[in-house]
């Protein structure tokens, strides 16, 4: 049963057009060729007028069409993917079934498909590992498939706000960096909070209110992108 959102469509990952399009140029192959390779192997009745749509942006497939069209094209559904944002996308991307990730990761495919439907991590940190390997997830991705984004952002906020120090510890626990680097960015993080609030602070505006403490409450507000900005400085 193809996966389908609440308004009953096929879902359709990100797809990148312009390398559909670079494929099946290099193969020698016109859109009509590549609707009947995808007719002759899948059984998918395809126009060449879809192909051509496809390539110029004015229509993406759903996740069956695009399995086809990868097939079709000689590559891997991940060569015609746009960056991956949520985990079914780096599932297609990395050209697993929802079946054989799961089995891959030690976990039981209702619970995986519960994951990928939006449902919260139920996994072990083994399981987290192996989910992480075998779609070569980014570390800020792993954390919030995993759930542990939120848990790192109040880390974060604690260390900017209050002593950094005491927080390299924690926040490596969740973030397997180098002692260093962690304590490099949390200071950072620190320094660049203080900067922002130093007005209010400056003039005792201790309630948070004026420019400074909506320019404070914002950068807390960003302060997962921040973390990750300066990690990979």
């Amino acid at each position: 049963m193809p996966v389908t959102t609440p308004a009953g469509e096929p879902r359709r990952p990100p797809f990148d057009a312009e390398a559909a399009r670079r494929h099946r140029e290099a193969l020698g192959m016109t859109p009509t060729h590549v609707a009947y390779g995808i007719w002759a192997a899948y059984g998918l009745r395809i126009a060449p007028a879809t192909v051509t749509d496809w390539e110029r942006g004015e229509g993406t497939p759903t996740e069956g069409e695009l399995t086809a069209l990868a097939g079709a094209l000689w590559c891997a559904p991940g060569d015609l993917l746009g960056a991956p944002d949520t985990l079914r996308e780096y599932r297609l991307a990395a050209g697993l079934a929802a079946d054989a990730l799961a089995l891959a990761i030690g976990m039981e495919q209702g619970a995986y498909e519960r994951l990928e439907a939006g449902g919260s991590w139920q996994g072990t940190d083994r399981q987290a590992t192996a989910l992480a390997g075998a779609l070569g997830l980014p570390l800020p991705a792993l954390l919030r498939f995993t759930g542990r984004d939120g848990r790192l952002a109040a880390l974060l906020t604690s260390a900017a706000t209050t002593r950094w120090q005491a927080y390299v510890r924690p926040v490596g626990r969740l973030v397997p960096l180098p002692k260093e680097r962690i304590q490099r960015v949390l200071q950072a993080l620190h320094a660049d909070y203080q900067a922002a609030m130093a007005p209010t602070l400056r003039w005792g505006g201790g309630d948070g209110t004026g420019e400074s403490g909506e320019a404070g409450r914002a950068f807390l507000d960003g302060i997962l992108a921040a973390f990750w900005e300066r990690v990979e400085r």
